[in-house]
């Protein structure tokens, strides 16, 4: 251990003077840390209240659940807090300095050049190549005749495969097990280095940068091969891959754009799908509200449209934005501060670190009754709490893919459910989630799957 790291490692933590655990604390159950955060991140704010700070040394590193604080850092403040935390650091090693993990100014020239990618009208022209992506997943599914199948693999398969027609106008499915094992790989391995108590440099040879480099090592041969092939054909075009050739930035800052993209486009929709599978079959209620729902649209043989699902299948979008209340795909933020700033009325110093975990705000009972019921109600009010629902982000580093998520997912699971049937198996027990870029059910999600007759 360097000298550098020891003095890091035995500095008086800054608390402001707030109650937290202590260093005793955080060492006696920093393993199950690392299994479930998000049952320590409940158990942290249950003990200890909606302003945290950990014991880390040197300047705070705080717990921020409060709406308010929440909607300063990200928004009213923004430019105060960077993406320079353990967290984005940990995802570029994969990533590069793309649009999610970059702490850079120049992310907000990257953003306008990807943006035309997201622009409405372009939207509801790729509407087609989800559908064909959600064809696809159902007819994976076709020979299950009523069997319990794990859907969570079909759900991670569609949702890469949407990625690869919508944005690079590409079959990825010659490339999806490369992709869908880095990508997974990287996941993993990603999280572990965001927990790590002292940061070990990439250079250094150790197991888990041995690992990670393979993973993007595979990752940057698949995009480079699109990239290629884009080149090859002379061709423009006004998806993001289109964009990105014809914006002047250099291959590497490409592949940067391309890994984040297939990584946060497929793992946070997949997710996402699949944790609102698993709701809908525990309530089958709700899902007949969604099956008749989707009959009456097929009944006018009226396709659904990526931006105007929500009034096409008010229910079934109301179940979408409830599931990712309960299962929000950003399952924790993180910021740090550039200048001083005041949190909950506190002084905070440069270089403060803020966490802020849609998983815990969306739990509160003060802001959502019953939190922890499945009520896709809620949102069919417009006057639902949506200052204090922020799955995709908040504030100007907001989900560029908000909508593009959004329409996918509508169209999946109106294109599953006009199929099929859900309902849990017998002795069906919740999986746990799994946090890693993304929540995901640990263990996979199996289902039981009864044909509807309605193709």
């Amino acid at each position: 251990m360097t000298q550098t790291a020891w003095r890091r490692l035995t500095a008086e933590p800054e608390t402001l003077g707030l109650p937290g655990p202590t260093p005793l604390d955080m060492a006696k159950v920093l393993r199950s840390v690392r299994a479930d955060p998000l049952s320590y991140l409940g158990r942290v704010r249950a003990q200890y209240g909606e302003l945290v700070p950990f014991p880390v040394p040197g300047v705070p590193v705080l717990l921020v659940n409060e709406p308010d604080d929440a909607r300063h850092v990200l928004q009213g403040n923004a430019r105060n807090w960077t993406k320079r935390t353990v967290q984005y650091s940990a995802l570029a090693r994969v990533t590069g300095p793309g649009l999610l993990a970059s702490a850079e100014p120049d992310w907000i020239a990257h953003r306008r050049i990807a943006a035309p990618a997201f622009h409405h009208q372009r939207l509801e022209r790729i509407g087609e190549q989800v559908h064909a992506a959600a064809d696809d997943a159902v007819s994976s599914l076709a020979t299950t005749r009523g069997e319990v199948v794990d859907v969570a693999p079909a759900v991670l398969q569609v949702a890469l495969d949407a990625v690869g027609r919508a944005l690079f106008a590409a079959d990825l499915s010659g490339r999806a097990r490369t992709m869908l094992h880095a990508s997974d790989d990287a996941a993993s391995l990603v999280v572990r280095l965001g927990r790590a108590l002292l940061p070990i440099p990439q250079a250094v040879p150790t197991p888990l940068n041995l690992r990670l480099a393979s993973a993007r090592r595979r990752l940057t041969r698949a995009t480079a091969e699109l990239l290629a092939e884009r080149r090859r054909a002379a061709t423009g075009g006004d998806d993001l891959l289109g964009l990105l050739v014809d914006s002047g930035l250099d291959d590497e800052a490409i592949r940067d754009e391309l890994v984040t993209m297939v990584i946060a486009g497929h793992e946070t929709v997949a997710a996402s799908l699949t944790w609102t599978l698993m709701l809908l079959a525990e309530h089958p209620e709700a899902q007949a509200r969604v099956h008749a729902e989707l009959d009456a649209l097929a009944d006018r043989a009226e396709p659904v449209s990526m931006l105007r699902h929500r009034a096409q299948l008010p229910w079934l979008a109301a179940v979408v934005d409830e599931a990712l209340r309960l299962f929000p795909p950003a399952w924790v933020v993180s910021r740090r501060s550039a200048g001083p700033d005041v949190i909950s009325g506190h002084d905070v110093p440069e270089g403060t670190t803020v966490i802020i975990s849609p998983w815990l705000l969306h739990r509160r009972e003060d802001l959502w009754p019953d939190p922890l019921a499945f009520r896709p109600e809620r949102f069919l009010d417009e006057r639902a709490a949506r200052s204090t629902y922020l799955p995709f982000g908040l504030g100007p580093r907001l989900c560029i893919g908000r909508e593009f998520a959004l329409g996918e997912m509508a169209i999946v699971l109106a294109r599953v459910l006009s199929a099929y049937e859900l309902r849990t198996p017998a002795g069906w027990t919740r999986p746990r989630p799994q946090a890693q870029v993304a929540v995901h059910p640990r263990g996979g999600l199996r289902l039981a799957l009864t044909p509807r007759g309605r193709l």
